[in-house]
Protein backbone atom coordinates (compact mmCIF):
# COMPACT_ATOMS: atom_id res chain seq x y z
CA UNK A 1 0.00 0.00 0.00
CA UNK A 2 1.29 3.43 -0.97
CA UNK A 3 2.10 6.02 1.71
CA UNK A 4 0.55 8.71 -0.49
CA UNK A 5 -2.69 10.34 0.71
CA UNK A 6 -5.76 8.46 -0.52
CA UNK A 7 -8.34 10.38 -2.55
CA UNK A 8 -11.63 8.70 -3.45
CA UNK A 9 -13.38 10.31 -6.44
CA UNK A 10 -16.74 9.33 -7.89
CA UNK A 11 -17.55 10.00 -11.54
CA UNK A 12 -13.89 10.24 -12.55
CA UNK A 13 -14.05 8.96 -16.13
CA UNK A 14 -15.14 12.20 -17.77
CA UNK A 15 -15.47 15.94 -17.28
CA UNK A 16 -14.28 17.66 -14.14
CA UNK A 17 -13.92 14.39 -12.23
CA UNK A 18 -11.39 13.09 -14.74
CA UNK A 19 -9.57 16.43 -14.82
CA UNK A 20 -9.44 16.57 -11.02
CA UNK A 21 -8.12 13.00 -10.83
CA UNK A 22 -5.31 13.82 -13.25
CA UNK A 23 -4.30 16.95 -11.34
CA UNK A 24 -4.40 15.20 -7.96
CA UNK A 25 -2.27 12.39 -9.41
CA UNK A 26 0.28 14.98 -10.49
CA UNK A 27 0.35 16.13 -6.87
CA UNK A 28 1.13 12.59 -5.70
CA UNK A 29 -2.26 11.32 -4.64
CA UNK A 30 -3.15 7.64 -4.38
CA UNK A 31 -6.44 7.53 -6.29
CA UNK A 32 -9.49 5.35 -5.74
CA UNK A 33 -11.89 5.88 -8.63
CA UNK A 34 -15.55 4.88 -8.24
CA UNK A 35 -16.89 4.45 -11.76
CA UNK A 36 -19.65 2.70 -13.68
CA UNK A 37 -17.88 1.71 -16.91
CA UNK A 38 -14.92 -0.67 -16.79
CA UNK A 39 -13.83 0.30 -20.31
CA UNK A 40 -13.88 4.03 -19.52
CA UNK A 41 -12.09 3.33 -16.25
CA UNK A 42 -9.27 1.55 -18.09
CA UNK A 43 -8.85 4.51 -20.45
CA UNK A 44 -8.94 7.00 -17.58
CA UNK A 45 -6.34 5.03 -15.63
CA UNK A 46 -4.07 4.98 -18.68
CA UNK A 47 -4.51 8.75 -19.14
CA UNK A 48 -3.72 9.39 -15.47
CA UNK A 49 -0.63 7.20 -15.46
CA UNK A 50 0.61 8.84 -18.65
CA UNK A 51 0.36 12.26 -16.95
CA UNK A 52 1.71 11.01 -13.60
CA UNK A 53 3.88 7.90 -14.15
CA UNK A 54 4.00 5.53 -11.21
CA UNK A 55 0.95 6.93 -9.42
CA UNK A 56 -1.31 4.37 -7.71
CA UNK A 57 -4.78 4.20 -9.28
CA UNK A 58 -7.42 1.76 -8.02
CA UNK A 59 -10.77 1.25 -9.74
CA UNK A 60 -14.04 0.29 -8.05
CA UNK A 61 -17.08 -0.42 -10.21
CA UNK A 62 -20.51 0.69 -9.04
CA UNK A 63 -23.79 1.98 -10.42
CA UNK A 64 -24.51 4.84 -8.04
CA UNK A 65 -28.20 4.81 -8.92
CA UNK A 66 -28.47 1.47 -7.08
CA UNK A 67 -28.34 1.66 -3.28
CA UNK A 68 -26.95 -1.86 -2.89
CA UNK A 69 -24.11 -0.94 -5.25
CA UNK A 70 -23.33 2.09 -3.09
CA UNK A 71 -23.31 -0.10 0.02
CA UNK A 72 -21.08 -2.69 -1.67
CA UNK A 73 -18.52 -0.20 -2.94
CA UNK A 74 -18.42 1.49 0.47
CA UNK A 75 -17.51 -1.87 2.03
CA UNK A 76 -14.85 -2.43 -0.61
CA UNK A 77 -13.31 0.99 0.00
CA UNK A 78 -13.38 0.52 3.76
CA UNK A 79 -11.70 -2.88 3.50
CA UNK A 80 -9.16 -1.89 0.84
CA UNK A 81 -7.77 1.26 2.45
CA UNK A 82 -6.22 1.64 5.88
CA UNK A 83 -7.12 5.33 5.66
CA UNK A 84 -9.10 7.67 3.43
CA UNK A 85 -7.85 11.24 3.39
CA UNK A 86 -10.38 12.80 1.02
CA UNK A 87 -13.76 11.77 -0.40
CA UNK A 88 -14.85 13.73 -3.48
CA UNK A 89 -18.51 13.14 -4.34
CA UNK A 90 -18.46 14.32 -7.94
CA UNK A 91 -20.66 11.90 -9.95
CA UNK A 92 -23.73 13.62 -11.32
CA UNK A 93 -26.53 13.31 -13.83
CA UNK A 94 -28.89 15.71 -15.59
CA UNK A 95 -31.76 13.54 -16.79
CA UNK A 96 -34.14 15.10 -19.30
CA UNK A 97 -36.89 12.54 -18.70
CA UNK A 98 -37.95 10.70 -15.57
CA UNK A 99 -36.44 7.31 -14.86
CA UNK A 100 -37.09 5.26 -11.74
CA UNK A 101 -34.31 3.22 -10.14
CA UNK A 102 -34.56 -0.38 -8.92
CA UNK A 103 -35.07 1.12 -5.44
CA UNK A 104 -38.11 3.07 -6.65
CA UNK A 105 -36.34 6.45 -6.50
CA UNK A 106 -36.12 9.18 -9.14
CA UNK A 107 -32.77 8.51 -10.80
CA UNK A 108 -31.52 12.10 -10.71
CA UNK A 109 -32.14 12.31 -6.96
CA UNK A 110 -30.56 8.88 -6.42
CA UNK A 111 -27.34 9.65 -8.29
CA UNK A 112 -26.87 13.33 -7.45
CA UNK A 113 -27.86 13.27 -3.81
CA UNK A 114 -28.77 9.95 -2.18
CA UNK A 115 -25.63 8.14 -3.39
CA UNK A 116 -23.16 10.72 -2.02
CA UNK A 117 -25.14 10.95 1.24
CA UNK A 118 -25.05 7.18 1.72
CA UNK A 119 -21.44 6.70 0.60
CA UNK A 120 -20.28 9.45 2.94
CA UNK A 121 -22.29 8.11 5.87
CA UNK A 122 -20.96 4.58 5.35
CA UNK A 123 -17.36 5.87 5.21
CA UNK A 124 -17.75 8.34 8.07
CA UNK A 125 -15.97 6.19 10.65
CA UNK A 126 -13.05 5.63 8.27
CA UNK A 127 -12.82 9.36 7.56
CA UNK A 128 -12.86 10.18 11.27
CA UNK A 129 -10.19 7.57 11.97
CA UNK A 130 -8.12 9.13 9.15
CA UNK A 131 -8.44 12.72 10.39
CA UNK A 132 -7.46 15.29 9.36
CA UNK A 133 -9.56 14.37 6.33
CA UNK A 134 -12.02 16.05 4.00
CA UNK A 135 -15.31 15.59 2.16
CA UNK A 136 -15.94 17.64 -0.98
CA UNK A 137 -19.41 17.58 -2.53
CA UNK A 138 -19.99 18.94 -6.03
CA UNK A 139 -23.11 21.11 -6.04
CA UNK A 140 -24.09 23.98 -8.31
CA UNK A 141 -25.11 27.63 -8.29
CA UNK A 142 -28.22 26.32 -10.06
CA UNK A 143 -29.62 25.67 -6.58
CA UNK A 144 -30.48 29.37 -6.41
CA UNK A 145 -33.48 28.90 -8.68
CA UNK A 146 -35.21 26.60 -6.16
CA UNK A 147 -37.63 28.24 -3.75
CA UNK A 148 -39.08 25.28 -1.85
CA UNK A 149 -38.01 21.84 -0.72
CA UNK A 150 -40.21 19.22 0.89
CA UNK A 151 -37.76 16.40 1.70
CA UNK A 152 -40.30 13.68 2.34
CA UNK A 153 -41.95 14.33 -1.04
CA UNK A 154 -39.10 15.43 -3.27
CA UNK A 155 -36.80 12.55 -2.32
CA UNK A 156 -39.35 10.06 -3.63
CA UNK A 157 -41.34 11.89 -6.32
CA UNK A 158 -41.29 9.93 -9.58
CA UNK A 159 -43.69 12.11 -11.55
CA UNK A 160 -42.88 12.58 -15.22
CA UNK A 161 -41.28 15.85 -16.25
CA UNK A 162 -40.38 17.67 -19.46
CA UNK A 163 -36.95 18.78 -20.58
CA UNK A 164 -37.76 22.33 -19.49
CA UNK A 165 -38.87 21.12 -16.06
CA UNK A 166 -35.73 19.01 -15.68
CA UNK A 167 -33.59 22.05 -14.94
CA UNK A 168 -35.42 22.88 -11.71
CA UNK A 169 -35.39 19.23 -10.63
CA UNK A 170 -31.64 19.05 -11.27
CA UNK A 171 -31.19 22.27 -9.30
CA UNK A 172 -33.18 20.79 -6.42
CA UNK A 173 -30.78 17.84 -6.16
CA UNK A 174 -27.91 20.30 -5.91
CA UNK A 175 -29.77 22.22 -3.22
CA UNK A 176 -30.02 18.93 -1.32
CA UNK A 177 -26.25 18.48 -1.67
CA UNK A 178 -25.59 21.86 -0.07
CA UNK A 179 -28.05 21.29 2.77
CA UNK A 180 -26.50 17.85 3.36
CA UNK A 181 -22.97 19.30 3.39
CA UNK A 182 -23.85 21.93 5.96
CA UNK A 183 -25.54 19.42 8.25
CA UNK A 184 -22.62 17.03 7.79
CA UNK A 185 -20.15 19.76 8.71
CA UNK A 186 -22.09 20.42 11.90
CA UNK A 187 -22.19 16.73 12.81
CA UNK A 188 -18.46 16.33 12.12
CA UNK A 189 -17.40 19.38 14.14
CA UNK A 190 -14.49 18.51 16.40
CA UNK A 191 -13.62 15.26 14.61
CA UNK A 192 -10.95 16.66 12.31
CA UNK A 193 -13.07 15.95 9.22
CA UNK A 194 -14.17 18.93 7.13
CA UNK A 195 -17.06 19.05 4.65
CA UNK A 196 -17.50 21.64 1.92
CA UNK A 197 -19.55 21.96 -1.26
CA UNK A 198 -18.74 23.79 -4.46
CA UNK A 199 -19.96 24.92 -7.85
CA UNK A 200 -17.41 24.18 -10.59
CA UNK A 201 -19.14 26.57 -12.98
CA UNK A 202 -20.26 25.90 -16.53
CA UNK A 203 -18.00 23.30 -18.14
CA UNK A 204 -17.91 21.18 -21.28
CA UNK A 205 -18.43 18.00 -19.29
CA UNK A 206 -20.58 14.92 -19.74
CA UNK A 207 -23.34 16.14 -17.43
CA UNK A 208 -25.82 16.85 -20.23
CA UNK A 209 -24.77 13.89 -22.37
CA UNK A 210 -28.36 12.62 -22.72
CA UNK A 211 -29.28 15.59 -24.90
CA UNK A 212 -27.94 15.63 -28.46
CA UNK A 213 -27.95 19.43 -28.36
CA UNK A 214 -26.03 19.72 -25.08
CA UNK A 215 -23.69 16.89 -26.01
CA UNK A 216 -22.96 18.53 -29.35
CA UNK A 217 -22.28 21.90 -27.75
CA UNK A 218 -19.99 20.27 -25.17
CA UNK A 219 -18.00 18.62 -27.96
CA UNK A 220 -17.72 21.92 -29.85
CA UNK A 221 -16.65 23.85 -26.75
CA UNK A 222 -14.09 21.17 -25.94
CA UNK A 223 -12.56 21.36 -29.44
CA UNK A 224 -12.42 25.15 -29.19
CA UNK A 225 -10.85 25.03 -25.73
CA UNK A 226 -13.86 26.80 -24.22
CA UNK A 227 -15.36 25.85 -20.86
CA UNK A 228 -12.60 23.34 -20.23
CA UNK A 229 -13.32 20.74 -17.51
CA UNK A 230 -9.81 21.44 -16.17
CA UNK A 231 -10.99 24.93 -15.26
CA UNK A 232 -13.93 23.62 -13.25
CA UNK A 233 -11.77 20.93 -11.65
CA UNK A 234 -9.52 23.51 -10.02
CA UNK A 235 -12.02 24.18 -7.26
CA UNK A 236 -12.32 20.46 -6.46
CA UNK A 237 -8.56 20.10 -6.34
CA UNK A 238 -8.11 23.12 -4.10
CA UNK A 239 -10.81 22.11 -1.63
CA UNK A 240 -9.45 18.56 -1.59
CA UNK A 241 -5.75 19.30 -1.24
CA UNK A 242 -4.73 22.89 -0.57
CA UNK A 243 -3.50 23.60 3.00
CA UNK A 244 -5.54 26.83 3.16
CA UNK A 245 -8.75 24.75 3.30
CA UNK A 246 -7.49 22.28 5.89
CA UNK A 247 -9.73 23.59 8.67
CA UNK A 248 -12.50 25.20 6.62
CA UNK A 249 -15.83 23.40 6.92
CA UNK A 250 -19.43 24.03 5.98
CA UNK A 251 -18.54 26.40 3.15
CA UNK A 252 -19.95 26.74 -0.35
CA UNK A 253 -17.38 27.81 -2.94
CA UNK A 254 -17.86 28.85 -6.54
CA UNK A 255 -15.43 28.93 -9.45
CA UNK A 256 -17.40 31.84 -10.84
CA UNK A 257 -16.55 33.83 -7.70
CA UNK A 258 -12.78 33.28 -7.81
CA UNK A 259 -12.91 30.35 -5.39
CA UNK A 260 -14.35 32.49 -2.61
CA UNK A 261 -16.71 31.09 -0.01
CA UNK A 262 -20.03 32.78 -0.56
CA UNK A 263 -23.44 32.46 1.02
CA UNK A 264 -25.67 29.96 -0.76
CA UNK A 265 -29.33 30.80 -1.30
CA UNK A 266 -31.20 31.71 1.91
CA UNK A 267 -33.07 28.39 1.88
CA UNK A 268 -29.72 26.62 2.41
CA UNK A 269 -29.22 28.38 5.73
CA UNK A 270 -32.40 26.89 7.23
CA UNK A 271 -30.96 24.65 9.96
CA UNK A 272 -34.27 22.92 10.56
CA UNK A 273 -34.57 22.09 6.86
CA UNK A 274 -31.04 20.69 6.93
CA UNK A 275 -31.95 18.41 9.84
CA UNK A 276 -35.28 17.46 8.27
CA UNK A 277 -33.60 16.47 5.00
CA UNK A 278 -31.00 14.45 6.90
CA UNK A 279 -33.65 12.56 8.86
CA UNK A 280 -35.73 11.85 5.76
CA UNK A 281 -32.67 10.59 3.88
CA UNK A 282 -31.50 8.42 6.77
CA UNK A 283 -34.94 6.84 6.94
CA UNK A 284 -34.99 6.34 3.17
CA UNK A 285 -31.73 4.39 3.10
CA UNK A 286 -32.17 2.61 6.42
CA UNK A 287 -29.52 4.54 8.34
CA UNK A 288 -31.78 6.15 10.94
Amino acid sequence: MSDAPVYIITGATHGIGRAAAIELARRGAHLGLVVRSEAKAAQTRADIQREAPGVAVDVFLADLSVLDDVRRVARQLDEHYARIDVLVNNAGLHAFTQRVTVDGLPEMVAVNYVAPWLLTDLLRDKLIASAPSRVVNVASDAHRQVRTLEPERHLRSTEDFSMAESFELYARTKLMDILFTQELARRLAGTGVTANSCCPGLNASGLGRESKVFNGLAGLFSRLGILSPARGARILVRLASDPEFKEVSGGFFSTTRRFRSLPPAPICRDAELQRRLWRATAELVGRS
